[in-house]
């Protein structure tokens, strides 16, 4: 390991420069900064050598142009083992760098800023600060680079220890974040100048690992959770977690359905979820009866679910959530004394949505050999006045809520789908079947046998057969809500206004495989 004579300082987070400025100077690193680094490190009390002394040319453009210079970049660059590139630093007197600390302007953090121009994104990109980077991280053999102030601990313990120096361990795995910076960076600027195109000729995912997860979806498989760092907001933004176990990789999938199924609707909601499927969502007069009647729709299923309410949680709720074993329950907030009676349940891990606005993925991938299938995200709200009643009989105005209601849970279940509800409430649901009969048997067999007559049903696809909403008639349902558009859609009308019963074409299905 070669002792470090001279580091090159610039940064746009001040956060611990102090103190790293300090260790240096004490291991009689000569600091090299930019004008704005260079005073918060002579405000520490540490001497620092101006970039213009360094480079003979002035920072220029607004400060667009500092660090683009070959006494810098030679002096990251040269190779110690090569000597002609020893010779040529030493006829040019350029000085070997071997410390180069950068991290970059916060473009991301401007973006995601309301009303923010394109002048004022654009300033943002950094192109100094990735070349210096990049520069250092191909040159990791001779060259530490620390791109994040969280290193720099690390950093000065190692120094420490050596008398100055930085093994060669440590360089390559400072490279390797390095690397992943720069393309995370370009990343997030590629995804801003795309705009709304949806499907671009190139998609780059910047990913940073959030947190390890105990395993994955089976404890033999190892697991973590990463956030796109494209996207201003993901699934556990200004979330908060007040007790429980560690959140698993299944309670995380299980989650972002539930949180979607309860932001569908603006009256207060509870959905119920298992396995990324509602096994009960419910709308009420307020959140205990929206968990109630979600409750109701399948108790033995809700257990050791994944429930999700758009509304805090006060105290006689939390005792009443207590009673049942959840895996997961995230609101909105919890009022005073609700987190004391929910602590009985010491596994369940509660989650306080601080930002409960409706979020989303900007695109669903899934991946195949070899690629990745990319498609937009299916956030189509079709208003009632664009569907079209088919049969004779028309569906009264409480069986229109229901269906409704019915169609918009119905798009958040496996196909094929098929949810049976009443009174904003779902009763039963028949979830992932490769027959779309047999989906609505599952979902008749799960409704109660007295709560069936009066009761809509919503079918994510069209039926293609007159047999699956024969057998809803037979089981009372009385309105049906699907998308049409099945070649045999005649022979379905008919058979609904044979059963004197509404039918609602919507035009549009909601796969979701």
């Amino acid at each position: 390991m070669s002792r470090i004579r001279r580091a090159l300082v610039s940064v746009s987070d001040p956060t611990g420069l102090d103190r790293l400025a300090r260790a240096l100077h004490g291991h009689g690193i000569e600091i090299v900064a930019s004008a704005g680094t260079g005073a918060r490190v002579e405000a520490a009390g540490v001497p620092w050598t101006p970039l213009d002394e360094v480079t003979g040319a002035p920072e220029m453009l607004g400060g667009r142009v500092k660090t683009l210079h070959p006494a810098i970049h030679g002096g990251i660059l040269a190779r110690r083992d090569v000597p002609e590139d020893l010779e040529r630093l030493a006829e040019l007197g350029i000085a070997e760098i071997g410390l180069v600390v950068v991290n970059l302007y916060p473009f991301r953090e401007t973006i995601a800023q309301p009303g923010v121009t394109d002048a004022e994104a654009i300033e943002k990109i950094d192109v100094g600060g990735p070349a210096m980077i990049r520069a250092a991280a191909k040159n990791h053999r001779a060259v530490a680079v620390v791109t994040d102030p969280r290193r720099y601990p690390e950093v000065i313990a190692e120094l420490a220890e050596t008398g100055g120096s930085v093994s060669e361990a440590t360089r390559r795995r400072l490279a390797a974040e390095a690397f992943a910076l720069t393309a995370g960076y370009d990343a997030a600027i590629a995804a801003w100048f795309a705009g709304q195109v949806a499907l671009p000729d190139g998609i780059v995912i910047d990913l940073a690992k959030e947190r390890d997860l105990p395993y994955g979806e089976n404890p033999h498989q190892a697991a973590a959770y990463y956030v796109d760092r494209t996207q201003p907001r993901h699934l556990l933004t200004g979330v908060i977690q007040h007790g429980g176990k560690e959140l698993s990789y299944n309670n995380l999938a299980d989650l972002a359905a539930a949180h979607a199924i309860a932001a569908e609707f603006d009256r207060p909601a509870c959905a119920i979820v298992k396995h990324q499927n509602p096994c009960g969502a419910a709308i009420g007069r307020d959140i205990g009866e929206a968990w109630a009647r979600a409750l109701a729709g399948d108790p033995i299923s809700a257990f050791g679910g994944v429930v999700a309410l758009n509304r805090p949680v006060d105290a006689a709720l939390a005792a009443e959530l207590a009673e049942q074993f959840l895996e997961v329950l995230i609101a909105p907030g919890f009022e005073p004394g609700a987190l004391e009676a929910l602590s009985v349940r010491a596994s369940t891990r509660l989650l306080e949505d601080a930002d409960p606005a409706r979020r989303g993925p900007a695109r669903h991938l899934r991946p195949v050999p070899g690629g990745m299938l990319v498609q937009e995200p299916d956030r189509a709200d079709e208003p009632q006045e664009a569907m079209r009643v088919v049969t004779a009989a028309q569906p009264d105005a409480r069986e229109w809520e229901d269906l409704l209601f019915a169609w918009r849970v119905c798009r958040h279940v496996s196909s094929n789908a098929i949810v049976i509800a009443r009174d904003g409430a779902t009763l039963g649901i028949g979830a992932g079947q490769m027959s779309r009969v047999d989906a609505v048997r599952i979902a008749v067999e799960k409704t109660p046998p007295d709560k069936r007559p009066g009761a809509v049903l919503a079918s994510d696809a069209f039926f293609p057969f007159p047999d699956g909403p024969e057998l809803a008639l037979e089981a009372g349902i009385t309105a049906l809500i699907q998308p049409g558009g099945a070649k045999r859609d005649d022979e379905v009308t008919a058979a609904v206004d044979a059963a004197g019963r509404a039918m609602a074409h919507v035009g549009r299905r909601h796969f979701r495989h």
